[in-house]
Parts: C-alpha cells; structure tokens; sequence
C-alpha cells in the first residue's frame, strides 16, 4: 500500500497492486485559487475561489447520520500560494464539533483546474465514494471507494473512466446511475459538451455509455428522490457555451430503464434536438443565456430548478438583468418565479425544499471585488414554495474577499447546512472554507492551519 503526501500525491500511477491508496493529512484547510483567464473590461469570466466549483459537479457532501458526520470533498491545495490542485476529503463530527486534517487523495502534477474537482457520495454499507472528474481526453475520471465504511484513512482506487462533471447517484436495490459528460469536436474552437449515462450494481462494472443529449452541448445539474433520478440542463448552439440558453428536463423512475418528461411522456433518446419533448422554458428566443445551479424536490416528487439568466456572457451591464429563477412543476405546469437579481454570471447557490418552506444560500450580495465572480452570501427564504420570496439575512458581511459556489450536502444538517470558499477573483490569493447553519446567523471558517490532529472551527459570525 502506498502512503501518499504532498509531496507524492495520489495519482492513477502510483496505487500499489491492490490499488489501495493511503492518503496523507493536510495541515489546513486551504482552497483552490483559479482564473479562467477570459479577462473582459469589467472582470474575468470567472475567477477566484474555487474549491467548490462547479454547479455541475453533484453532490460534493453527504450527511451520514449512522455517524453523525457530514463527509465532503473540495478542490485544495497543500502550499500557502501554489496553485497546485489537490482532491481533498475530510469530514465535519457533529457530535463534537470538530474537524479533523483533510487528507489529499489525489493530484496530478501541474493541474491547476478546479474543472477537475470530484463529487463524494455514500452507498448502503457506509462507504465513501469518491467520482474525481476528468477533462475531455487529457485526464481520466476516476473513482474511489474507501476501504472501510465512514472512514477516509484508505481508499481502493476503483477504476479509470472517460467522464467529467460526474453525478452519481445510490438507488436502493439496484446499485449506481451515473450521469456524466463527454466531449465531443464541434464547429472550431468550440468542443460539444454531450450528456450521457450508465449505470452499476457495485460501482466496478458499467454498463455502456448512453447518450442523453448532445444537440450542440450542455450543463446539467441532477437529484435524486427516492427511486426518481432527474436532469435539468442547457443547450449551447454550435457548441459555444458562451451561448448557454434553453432549459430542459428529463427523469427516470426505473433505473435508466426509461427516461421520460416531467409530465411522463418518454424520451426518444438521444435527444434530437433544441425542440423537443424535454423543452422546458425557451430562452433562446428573448435572447436570454441561462446558468443552472441546483435542483430539488418537493414532498410529491416534483422537481425545483434553480438558475441565473442573463443577457450577456461577459461580466459587467451587458448581461443585466441576472436573476435568479425558480422553475417549480405544479398542477401540471412550471411555475416560473424570479427571487432577486445577482451581480455575476457565475454566482453559484442552492436550494433548499423543507415542505412549503424553501431557501436559498447564494452570493447575491454585492462583494468587496463586484462586479467579479461571488459576493456576500445571503439567505432568500420563500414560505408559500417559491410564489414569493425575501432575503431573511446576510449571512457574510464586511468580507475581505467574495464567498462562491454554496453547496447543498445531501440531507444536510445543522450546523454544516451550506459549505463553500472564499477567494479574490482580480489576483491569487488564499481560500478559505466555510460553513454555516439553516438560519444563515450562525457561521463558521474552517482552520487555514491546523497544529493539531482536530480542531473546532472559527465562529466568525453570531
């Protein structure tokens, strides 16, 4: 078995025979920095801390309440300002209240790109599945399960796969559903992003890849509720994701077995085209772009879909207004509302669905480096299931740097109910993590170093 550090970090060439992987500590939780490089008059593309990036990368923490722990994975570095990318994995104990080192389970030398960031779920028997994603053909996705049930001391290096933006899913009695991207040449420069899907009954064996989509290209966000796994996503026209517009839905109740509408008309798969069956709102012809960030579902089963429009791709007035929209299916058609606008194309959030109560935790509040990617973090709370919707608090103020990309652990539980970074998008800087509670006052900043084996978070804010 091979221990792996720092400096000898986990990587698909270096796991012993039996493909074990003994990943060391970090001494500190320490986020990714990254800038996409699309530098336009009013900022980046997008740029910051990423750690928690993207939207498309689902879910990236789970609450395990056997243990009473929310386990969670982010795109980490080792180093005070490299920008080496490190997939960290570490875990909150609610029952003290306390965090332990993370430990760096993987690294390829000289990628820096948060794009490769993994998603963590958990299967029946309590072991942690790790989906690091790969990038088109450079780098392989690969797939990590822990040795022993809630533990991050050692990990089997499953197998390698062609497969970014993984979105794997349990389904009780049947075993995995994945669904995944590939990508695929388009018109010059533009590569199509193409959605498929397979699924596992152990995670090791795969069925062949199937296509869902690839009419030009996509991003999809997914959930699952109980046996029912759905998609929403994007469609970008001659595969320029600069174009993004369009949403779309699809769901399976069996397994892949059948893909149907929100309605439960079937699918012809792949999808033909822009118009077609799982057309859910077209944007394309009021000349809106569309960003997706989360999506959930109501006690029925019915799906919520979360995401920004805009007018422009770029940073800065042109793409005003950014609103943050809700698509809700209810008595047999979408509720379309629009809770607040936001600064940034890519200010990433999610929401939650606790009955008719719904909320929202998202960087909709303008940030010390506006009008750059993120903001303050604030919590939009609706009572009557999104008809309406008011911010209910601000959950960080007087920042030095913008927060990004709050993320939803599955079944999350107070205190560890949103978790994401912080970052400055105009220059490198340090990322830090954090974590707050349900109500939005309570928040935490997890240790940039860490002396010891555990620690207790940072309260920074009551």
């Amino acid at each position: 078995m091979t221990r792996t550090t720092p400096d000898a970090p986990a990587s698909p060439s270096n796991a012993t025979a039996d493909r074990t992987v003994l990943p060391a500590p970090v001494n500190g939780y320490r986020g990714i920095w990254y800038a996409l490089g699309y530098v336009y008059e009013h900022g980046d593309k997008y740029s910051g801390g990423l750690g928690t990036y993207t939207a498309d990368h689902v879910p990236m923490a789970v609450y395990a309440p056997a243990v009473k722990k929310t386990f969670f994975t982010y795109g980490g570095t080792t180093g005070e300002t490299q920008r080496q990318l490190v997939i960290m994995v570490s875990y909150y104990d609610h029952a003290r209240h306390e965090i332990p080192r993370p430990v760096a389970l993987h690294t390829d030398i000289g990628v820096d790109d948060p794009h490769d960031n993994a998603t963590l779920h958990i299967d029946a028997d309590g072991h942690i599945w790790i989906f690091k994603s790969g990038r088109a053909l450079m780098r392989p996705g690969i797939i990590y399960k822990s040795r022993a049930p809630y533990s991050i001391e050692a990990f089997e290096n499953v197998s390698q796969q062609e497969f970014t933006y993984p979105q794997a899913w349990p389904v009780d009695g049947d075993g995995w559903l994945m669904l995944f991207t590939k990508y695929r040449h388009a018109q010059p420069p533009h590569l199509h992003r193409e959605l498929y899907w397979k699924t596992s009954r152990d995670g090791r064996g795969w069925s062949a890849d199937t296509k869902l989509a690839g009419f030009g290209g996509h991003y999809q966000v997914s959930a699952r509720a109980g046996r029912r796994i759905g998609t929403f996503f994007n469609w970008h026209p001659g595969g320029d994701n600069d174009r993004r517009t369009n949403i779309y839905y699809a769901q399976t109740d069996d397994f892949g077995k059948t893909w149907t509408n929100v309605a439960g008309k079937p699918l012809a798969l792949p999808l033909p085209g822009p118009v077609n069956d799982a057309l859910v709102e077209d944007l394309q012809s009021h000349g809106r772009l569309a960003y997706t960030s989360d999506l959930n579902f109501d006690e029925t089963g019915a799906p919520v879909l979360l995401f920004v429009t805009s007018s422009a791709a770029e940073p800065g007035p042109r793409g005003e207004p950014r609103e943050w929209t809700t698509l809700h299916w209810r008595d047999g058609a979408w509720r379309r509302r629009v809770v607040t606008t936001t600064g940034h194309n890519y200010d990433m959030g999610s929401l939650y669905v606790h009955g008719k109560k719904w909320g929202i935790v998202a960087p909709s509040e303008r940030g010390p480096q506006a009008p750059w990617a993120g903001g303050e973090m604030a919590l939009w709370v609706s009572p009557d299931e999104g008809a309406t919707w008011k911010r209910d608090v601000q959950i960080t103020k007087n920042s030095l740097y913008n927060h990004s990309y709050a993320r939803r652990p599955i079944g999350a539980t107070d205190p560890f109910y949103s978790f994401w970074a912080d970052g400055d998008p105009t220059r490198m800087s340090r990322s830090h993590l954090y974590f707050c509670d349900s109500t939005g006052r309570n928040v935490w900043r997890l240790p940039y170093n860490m002396d010891a084996a555990t620690a207790k978070p940072e309260k920074i804010r009551t």
